[in-house]
């Protein structure tokens, strides 16, 4: 295949089709690594230019996964290469109190974000089984306090289940090196990942009660009955904003003060974010019978309590992200 013919016949259908069969596991690797759905999208993209305008070269010495792989992480350690890595508002600083104003907004290079369940997950339900557990918030902001190069190791080797060999070759290190690069991985990563949570499985009854049982409570402004269904340590956090608030009673205290913009609220369910239940949160626009975006909110569950209530507020990249409407009607 010359350039000529490239540029004449455009890219061969099949090869983009072989492409596009990895497209969500490389997008789930991609945002593990750079901790935005944009950007891993954006690096997606890439991958697949580059490995169009070299597919040539590959002689199918290594697997087409493992080549994808390869570019791959050779651009997300390029996208890498800036001063911060993002986190989420815990990581930054403790606790505020409920009655804190808010502080001014940061810009969105600084936080983790939320990726939709579509975009990282295959149709192969043990396959998500499998790899949502790394996809969860806290995982990927653990992640992020890995050097870059440490980062692709650890997710290659422990999520993907490359050997060290092809983990070496994708990195062009040595084998031995991978290893030691994965030991010291790890040990970061014991001190800075939180225990894990409960996952979310949508066909546990207890599990959708629950879920079923927050929107009932948040859409009502019930703050006795949120609270009944909330961790003792729970984390309430609003990026683009550093606060958050730890605790039932704070929660509640925050939501009636600070918060109240969310009473009358609306929550539309989401197949998911990050492998965990999420909705879009809809404000009251002060038009009778029309609501407007307000977050993307997120729930990360414990023993059958809510243990985090994330509310992402940059409506005006996530909703379409989400595939929501720029407004919520009341039927009828």
């Amino acid at each position: 295949m010359t350039d000529a013919t490239t540029a004449t016949t455009g890219p061969d259908p099949e090869v983009l089709a072989e492409f596009e069969t990895h497209r969500r596991e490389l997008c789930a690797y991609a945002y593990r690594m750079l901790g935005s759905s944009f950007e891993a999208e954006d690096a997606v993209q890439e991958t697949f230019t580059r490995a169009w305008r070299s597919y040539d070269s590959f002689e199918g010495r290594a697997s087409l996964r493992s080549w994808l792989y390869k570019i791959a992480t050779n651009i997300c350690l390029d996208m890498l290469d800036r001063p911060q890595s993002r986190a989420r508002p815990m990581d930054l600083n403790g606790p505020s109190r409920p009655d804190s104003p808010l502080p001014p907004p940061q810009p969105d290079y600084v936080w983790i974000e939320p990726i939709p369940n579509g975009l990282a997950f295959g149709a192969d339900p043990a396959e998500h089984a499998s790899t949502k557990d790394t996809l969860r918030l806290a995982f990927v902001a653990a992640c992020q306090h890995l050097p870059a190069t440490q980062r692709a190791i650890l997710i290659m080797r422990e999520v993907l289940r490359f050997s060290a060999s092809e983990t070496a070759e994708a990195l062009m290190m040595s084998p031995a090196s991978v290893n030691s690069a994965l030991q010291r991985a790890r040990a970061t990563m014991s001190k800075v990942q939180p225990t894990a949570t409960d996952g979310f499985d949508e066909s546990d009854p207890e599990q959708r009660k629950l879920i079923d049982d927050f929107v009932q409570a948040f859409e009502a402004y019930d703050m006795d009955a949120l609270t009944t269904l909330l961790k003792a340590d729970v984390a309430l956090s609003m990026p683009p904003f550093e606060l958050w608030i730890s605790g039932p009673e704070n929660v509640a205290a925050f939501m009636l003060g600070t918060g109240s913009a969310c009473r009358d609220s609306r929550m539309v369910s989401l197949a998911g974010a990050n492998g965990l239940p999420a909705f879009g949160h809809y404000k009251p626009s002060g038009e009778p019978g029309v609501w407007v975006p307000w977050s993307i909110t997120v729930l990360e569950l414990d023993g059958g309590t809510i243990a985090g209530l994330n509310f992402f507020l940059d409506t005006e990249r996530l909703f379409p992200l989400f595939g929501l409407a720029p407004q919520w009607r009341e039927a009828g």
